[in-house]
């Protein structure tokens, strides 16, 4: 096998979707796997499509995936320029040599020409393809005079170059996901290759930018698999070798029903974009909404390959030994949400409590308070457990931070019992004794008191709870009095006490 070389070649016309990011971590994978080399390639030459600070998103992106480039527009390489404007004054010579060649041609009908072609052949329940059928009743230069296609070129009128596709023929190529193909030319267009503008088309620059770069294996979205059969008639009128191709499965909607799409996350509440993105009609992002890029490549990567075990939990180094595009599936991989906060939670989990205390810092502090870092990663582990993000800590920590406003009027009527406002004042006596307020020595002291009394357990403890948290949620009761402190959870019985007893 040649050395392996493998592009991913995004167009700047907008947030990189996560459907463009699994291409991405695909590709590298299986560069990494083959000790090959990862190129990123800028294709641009579609201008009415571009977007201010899309290439910028791209290349972040990729950073914060950990997708590392080796050759590309800030890394350079010895095939530049990797950014399809840069070259495009290379590309006309080469639609002049299939021109040449008689594998291309001239064709000046205007866009409304063609238009009212579309349109007639709809009314007869038609698809109108500009092919053999009907290319010698069109202007253009195999259907016009030598002279007078000529005499046009020489006025500088409109025109494009089209390939020439050959007249009912059996196109043989192979895809490594799908197997063996077999199209016949009838059922093509002559695409056009080099637009009136100057620029050429995807069809003819990727062809030849994958040829001069020495990409050889080409793999990309499904979408680009009906135009594969011209790819690869443009490779054999060439003379060049094709690389291989690999073409990946969609990305679903959660039920699995058709492409997910920007509006399916606003609709659900997740992103479809690995960053926010701040241009023109925004959108939410998997690192703004809290994600790890650890947990996001760990999902992607399994939304359409499986290592063929049943392991999820994979690091990147992990996914490049197991990666093969062989166990790529042939069908779309649905998406699921609930899924991807699972992969979060996991690596959540796995993070220090001194790291996730310095994150949920930032948290706190906006809330206006302060605490030590030790004091925070000792809150941090009673409740990492119930959160999938760092952000969703604080919802599971805001009574810590503020004494209770108001209290939970179903648990009242649930939970406080007639004898509760004295239980109550009776355990603010028991915890005031209490010199060291650490929770093993509260636990130890409540419990016995508890048992002395013969009160009944459930009823105290649950009472305790409403008093101290305002609900019935929360960690171990001891673990949470003792970080608040002694006075402040004195205080708080004696407000709940006075606010729940004139409720109850």
């Amino acid at each position: 096998m040649r050395q392996v070389r493998v592009r991913f070649a995004p167009s700047p016309t907008g947030p990189l979707h996560i459907g463009g990011v699994r291409t991405a971590l695909y590709n590298y994978l299986f560069a990494k796997k083959n000790n090959g080399t990862f190129i990123l390639r800028i294709e641009d030459t579609d201008q009415t499509r571009f977007v201010e600070g899309a290439e910028e998103y791209i290349i972040e992106s990729l950073k914060w995936c950990g997708i590392v480039v080796d050759e590309g527009i800030r890394e350079g390489g010895n095939y530049g320029p990797y950014r399809q404007s840069d070259r495009k004054d290379l590309f006309r010579q080469y639609a002049d040599t299939l021109v040449d060649k008689g594998d291309a041609y001239y064709a000046f009908d205007t866009p409304e020409q063609l238009e009212k072609l579309r349109t007639d052949s709809e009314k007869k329940g038609n698809t109108f393809l500009y092919n053999a059928s009907v290319r010698n009743n069109l202007a253009n230069s195999l259907s016009l005079s030598e002279s007078e296609w000529k005499k046009r070129l020489a006025k500088e009128d409109s025109y494009v170059i089209r390939y020439k596709m050959p007249k009912n023929e059996d196109i043989h190529f192979d895809d490594i996901v799908r197997g063996h193909i077999v199209v016949n030319t009838d059922t093509l267009d002559d695409k056009v290759l080099f637009k009136s503008d100057g620029m050429p088309t995807y069809h003819l620059a990727h062809i030849v930018d994958d040829h001069l770069m020495e990409i050889s294996h080409v793999i990309r979205g499904e979408e680009w698999l009906p135009s594969l059969p011209l790819h690869f008639m443009i490779y054999r009128s060439f003379g060049w070798e094709p690389p291989l191709f690999a073409h990946l499965p969609l990305l679903l909607k959660p039920d699995g029903k058709g492409k997910l799409s920007k509006r399916d996350g606003d609709k659900m509440g997740f992103p479809v974009f690995p960053l926010y993105w701040p241009y023109g009609e925004t959108a939410k992002g998997y690192r703004e909404e809290g994600y790890y890029p650890e947990a996001f490549v760990n999902m992607l990567a399994l939304l359409g390959w499986n290592p063929g075990t049943e392991k999820e939990i994979f690091s990147m180094d992990e996914l490049i030994d197991s990666f093969s595009i062989e166990r790529v599936h042939k069908s779309g991989s649905r998406f699921d949400p609930e899924k991807a906060k699972w992969f979060n939670h996991h690596y959540l989990q796995c993070r220090s409590n001194n790291e996730l205390a310095l994150e949920f810092r930032e948290y706190i502090r906006a809330q206006g308070f302060h605490y030590d870092i030790v004091h925070i990663e000792t809150l941090v582990e009673l409740v990492k457990e119930r959160v999938s993000f760092v952000k969703d800590m604080w919802q599971e920590t805001d009574f810590f931070f503020k004494r209770p406003e108001t209290y939970d009027q179903d648990v009242i009527k649930k939970r406080w019992k007639p004898e509760s406002s004295a239980q109550m004042l009776e355990l603010k006596s028991v915890l005031e004794s209490i010199d060291e307020f650490k929770p093993p020595v509260i636990e130890q002291v409540v419990k016995r008191w508890i048992e002395e009394k013969g009160y009944n357990t459930g009823t105290v403890m649950n009472a305790f709870r409403l008093v101290i948290v305002g609900a019935s949620h929360g960690p171990h009761m001891f673990d949470i009095i003792s970080w608040i402190g002694k006075e402040e959870t004195l205080n708080r019985i004696d407000k709940g006490v006075t606010i729940i007893g004139k409720q109850s």
